[in-house]
């Protein structure tokens, strides 16, 4: 809104309203309204919640082994995220770009379904809350919707990078670090970007030595019907990289401070990779594809991170809040919608490693007991999870009848905030190498 009213006042000369068009200067205020606002609202939100004695119900403070007690802390604080991001957004951001609609759109449609999800538990006192296939399902559906969207709409386009051989004579030439000498030539590796920007079936993919892998070269056998196909791939990846990442950062939630210090680092480096895709000349630089008006989600990440950073005051260790269901479900939604908007949907396995290891130690653990409870054996691989509680459970909490593969592992507990930190620190070293990743090739 204040976007367009500056532009509007830019036409009569009113003293630094030229400053409006500058992305960099929307970021950093959203950034910092963002985080002001949640703090602020986070203050009120945990007063509203302990008059009424509105708190968290199911976390079981045994499994710490140094006592502190969860149950009674408020939880639903996602509704603190979700406003400290919108509220920016719709001040500071151009409502008419494709990219922040669907940003917002995700958002909503993520955070209600934590909510359906948090007033079952909370309010309904139904332990396991909204049932699993119905969170599936509306996962499933705005993935699809995404997908769907930046299929259609004649308003997602992006000019591809190609590399190109430059042969000049060595008086002539520039010099470069990528040359090769031939006598008295210098060829000389350039990219350019296309001069018309077009819907494209490409993504970045990393370890590759042009960086882009086509969805459409895999259904070229389907002769007419290859482009449409290449598209339903492109859809159905999307589903599943919104499902998942959703997911993952839902596992991730169970320690002070975890979802949201992990969700805000990888937030800064997709606010990055954002800004180098909007960005023609770094684009070239990094040999990507340029997608024009993808700036926009910069504004949009801001708001993220400062929307996190300020829900950490109350979040960090001891928690005097939880984002519940309607903060994790939605933050992953925002990562995987946003990474497969730039196409960077192939490096997300890097940048949310952290979501990918929570998921997959659930899943080895449930596929490893089922395996065995059908030969009437109960075998277990980790001590517990998600993998962050491996880390803090107890030998005596574990269960006496059941065989552990990795009993021994660690060798000692690690409180919380420790561990916490030690997996932010993980998502650092993470977000770092998925930028590198640009440069590797």
């Amino acid at each position: 809104m204040l976007y367009y009213l500056f532009r509007f006042l830019e036409q009569y000369n009113i003293p630094g309203s030229h400053m409006w068009q500058y992305i960099s200067f929307r970021a950093l205020l959203t950034l910092i309204l963002s985080l002001v606002l949640s703090a602020w609202l986070g203050e009120k939100f945990i007063h509203y919640m302990r008059k009424r004695k509105i708190g968290e119900t199911q976390r079981d403070a045994s499994i710490d082994p140094f006592g502190e007690k969860k149950v009674g802390t408020p939880s639903m604080g996602g509704l603190v995220i979700i406003t400290a991001i919108l509220l920016p957004v719709l001040l500071l951001g151009r409502m008419r770009n494709i990219y922040i609609i669907l940003m917002i759109i995700t958002t909503v449609w993520l955070g209600f379904l934590g909510f359906c999800d948090d007033y079952i538990k909370i309010y309904r006192k139904h332990k396991e809350g909204l049932k699993g296939k119905y969170k599936i399902v509306g996962q499933v559906s705005i993935g699809l919707i995404v997908g769907l969207v930046l299929w259609l709409s004649p308003d997602v386009v992006l000019r591809e990078n190609v590399v190109k051989v430059k042969t000049t004579t060595s008086k002539e030439a520039v010099i470069n670090p990528i040359t090769t000498f031939e006598s008295d030539t210098i060829q000389e590796t350039v990219v350019v970007h296309k001069d018309k920007a077009e819907k494209s079936l490409k993504t970045t993919i990393p370890f590759v030595k042009n960086h882009n892998l086509d969805y459409g070269a895999l259904t070229k056998w389907m002769g007419d019907f290859s482009g449409p196909a290449g598209w339903i791939i492109f859809v159905l990846m999307t589903i599943l990289v919104v499902t998942a990442v959703s997911n993952g950062a839902n596992l991730n939630d169970g320690m002070d401070g975890m979802c949201a210090g992990n969700s805000a680092i990888i937030g800064v480096a997709l606010g990055i990779l954002a800004y180098v895709s909007s960005n023609f000349e770094y684009a070239s630089y990094l040999n990507i594809m340029y997608i024009p008006d993808s700036q926009e989600l910069v504004v949009f990440m801001c708001a993220f991170v400062g929307a996190l950073i300020g829900f950490l005051w109350y979040n960090a260790f001891p928690a005097q809040m939880f984002m519940g269901d309607t903060g994790s479900l939605t933050i992953g939604g925002i990562i995987g919608v946003c990474a497969v908007i730039i196409h960077k949907e192939l490096l997300v396995p890097i940048l949310c490693g952290v979501f990918l290891m929570e998921s997959l130690s659930v899943i080895i653990q449930t596929q490893v007991f089922k395996i065995y409870k059908h030969k009437g054996k109960k075998v277990r691989v980790f001590r517990s999870t998600p993998i962050h509680d491996n880390f803090r459970k107890l030998d005596k909490d574990l269960a006496p009848d059941s065989h552990y593969v990795l009993r021994n592992w660690p060798r000692t507990m690690s409180h919380e905030s420790k561990i916490t930190l030690r997996f932010w620190i993980v998502t650092i070293i993470l977000a770092a190498f998925t930028i590198i990743t640009l440069k590797i090739r």
